[in-house]
């Protein structure tokens, strides 16, 4: 069996490689890879291996990238220093993931639990991981906080907000989750039917819009469901551009 580790601490890849050749020798690693991007272009130009090793938060971003830009069918095992009650998703869609530090222990309960599947199973491990991959994509962010990893579904948006080059993100509720996207991403990500670029700082949902303000200049303020870091002001020249996406969502609900 050929294995692919995809982790980017050096310590944690030699652990991880010493454990394998400890309980299952017979495995041959044929790459330990860094990145994101890395391991994208490995994997277009390299045949695939029977199992995956990722770190499921690399340098470059969450490895969920990996399995949207190359169709992976080779299951994987997860390994992660994020705690476990947040991961129920991974759990599920993957044959195992491993908490840091990893022990052998660990390794030889996923190992076991991937001989046991059949071909079939397996490849379909590998289908629930690309499906999860896309999931994650299309409507949930992963926050990353502490020793927790967040699912944040874009329904809960009411706003994102950039200061000193941080970005953040509020919930109806007042909450507030940090982001490692920029707002020019967040609003490629980001369904133009619920969401605006007020300006440099917001883009704000639809449905947190509670009021709008004429204010100095012809410009407009929005005062939304939840309190805002600072006051959310509409240029004159983008004031018809947001009249009338507010206008064709009320119209086309």
């Amino acid at each position: 069996m050929k294995a692919l580790i995809i982790e980017d601490e050096t310590a944690a890849a030699v652990n991880l490689q010493a454990i394998l050749k400890e309980v299952a020798p017979s495995i041959e690693v044929v790459a330990t890879l860094e990145s994101v991007v890395e391991s994208i272009d490995w994997l277009r130009r390299n045949p695939h291996p029977d199992l995956l090793f990722a770190d499921i938060h690399l340098a470059d971003g969450d490895s969920f990238r990996i399995f949207r830009d190359v169709q992976v069918t080779a299951p994987v095992i997860f390994t992660t220093a994020y705690d476990q009650y947040a991961l129920e998703a991974f759990k599920v869609n993957s044959i195992d993931y491993l908490l840091k530090p990893i022990n052998a222990g660990d390794v030889r309960r996923a190992l076991d639990k991937l001989h046991r599947l059949t071909n079939r199973e397996r490849s379909d491990y590998g289908t629930r991981v690309r499906s999860m991959a896309s999931g994650v994509h299309s409507g949930t962010f992963l926050v990353h906080v502490r020793d927790r990893i967040i699912p944040l579904r874009r329904e809960q948006i009411a706003f994102c907000y950039t200061c000193n080059e941080k970005v953040t993100a509020y919930d109806y509720d007042g909450a507030v989750y940090p982001l490692d996207k920029t707002l020019e991403a967040l609003q490629a990500l980001l369904p133009e039917a619920d969401f605006f670029r007020a300006n440099r700082q917001f883009i704000i949902a639809r449905r947190a819009v509670k009021e709008i303000a004429v204010w100095f200049g012809s410009r407009l303020t929005l005062h939304l469901t939840v309190e805002t870091p600072e006051r959310i002001v509409i240029s004159k020249a983008r004031v018809p551009e947001f009249k009338a996406w507010l206008t064709t969502v009320h119209t086309a609900e």
